[in-house]
């Protein structure tokens, strides 16, 4: 039996908060972000009651995504800084496209911008990676998960697992709104989504 992901997306940035993308820069939480790290522990704590063995931790190594880990943690009374560190859940690259906002890019690359919205899956961002490649990427991760685990990371690799452990289409996944604050269990091919 495969292992339950309580797979959960870093709290709000002031970069979300201004629409732009942050793919692997290292933008810190802002007060609701941290907020948002806190109410993901409960839910954790009321989706994992009937766990049999302690759960593992592993989270993106960017400072959002590592601040996030370590309010849970500390919330469900573990030691905040108790999980590892996995380069390969970092955030879909945007290449040169970061620190811009997609009203931006449409007046700078829409060329570019047309071609992503003719095949999202497969395009790569000036210097940057397709979702194709980033699924490629996390699955490594997550193939070496073993048991039952909190996997705090970014919107876009939300949406690649969803689609590669869920089955959710990826035309679908591309678009879909990835929220804050919230655990999304993968288990058995299937996802829920569960809120504070």
């Amino acid at each position: 039996m495969k292992p339950r992901i309580y797979l959960v997306r870093h709290g709000e940035t002031d970069w979300n908060l201004a629409g732009r993308l942050q793919g692997n820069q290292d933008i810190p939480l802002n007060d609701l972000g941290r907020e948002q790290a806190a109410g993901t522990a409960r839910v954790i704590e009321r989706l994992s009651r009937d766990a049999g063995a302690p759960l593992d931790y592993v989270s993106s190594p960017l400072s959002r995504t590592s601040q996030t880990m370590a309010i849970l943690r500390a919330k469900l009374g573990l030691a905040p800084d108790g999980f590892r560190r996995d380069a390969r859940l970092k955030e879909i690259s945007f290449g040169r496209w970061e620190g811009a906002t997609w009203t931006e890019l449409r007046r700078r690359d829409p060329v570019s911008l047309a071609a992503r919205k003719a095949d999202p899956w497969n395009f790569v961002p000036p210097s940057g990676e397709s979702y194709a490649m980033l699924a490629e990427r996390v699955m490594a991760a997550i193939g070496e998960i073993e048991r039952d685990s909190v996997v705090v990371t970014h919107g876009g690799v939300v949406r690649a697992m969803l689609h590669v452990l869920a089955g959710m289409p990826p035309e679908e996944a591309v678009w879909l709104p990835v929220r804050q604050g919230a655990v999304y269990l993968v288990e058995n091919g299937a996802f829920e989504l569960a809120v504070a």
